[in-house]
This record gives C-alpha cells, structure tokens and sequence, in this order.
C-alpha cells in the first residue's frame, strides 16, 4: 500500500517542497515575529511557555514582574511544605 517502487510521482515530490517550504517559512516569521504572536495567543487565553533564558525582565511591565514574583513565591511555598528545603534557596532560589 505505502510501497516506494515506482509509485511516487512528480505531484509528490513538489507537494513536499511545497510543505516543506512552508513549514520554513511559517517558523521564520513566527520567530521573527514571536513577541507579537506569543502577546496575541496570551490575548487569547493561550500561554506559551518559553526557556528562562529568553525572558527579558529589563522589559516587563510591573505587573508582570509582580506576576512572575508571586509565582515564584508559591513554587518556593510549595516546597517548603513537600520538606524540600534547602538554605540556599533563601538566598541564591536555586534549591533542586
């Protein structure tokens, strides 16, 4: 049934390039344009979470920072009640 002996046509190989194109394309300007995406799909209730790495707090608005504070607070808050706590997190929040 999905045998390639002779089966594959000319409309097979430009269907794939063409997909494959597009796929290329569809990440080039979602990278190139992330921060309006990702703002519109938080717009619409759609979260994307990202590396830490790619947060760039200089540019959060208070709120947000607020946000990601009281977040971090509550991860912290939970460990201490699971008995995972460690000296460090107090000062460094890196407890692992």
């Amino acid at each position: 049934m999905f045998g390639f002996g002779g089966n594959v046509t000319k409309a097979h190989v430009v269907g794939v390039a063409v997909g494959v194109g597009t796929a290329v394309a569809g990440y080039y300007l979602y990278k190139k344009n992330k921060t309006k995406v990702d703002a519109f799909l938080k717009s619409q209730g759609i979260n994307i979470k990202s590396s830490c790495n790619s947060v760039d707090y200089e540019n959060m608005s208070v709120e947000a920072l607020t946000e990601t504070k009281e977040h971090i607070e509550d991860i912290l808050a939970e460990r201490e009640l699971n008995g995972n706590v460690c000296e460090a997190c107090e000062a460094t929040a890196e407890c692992k």
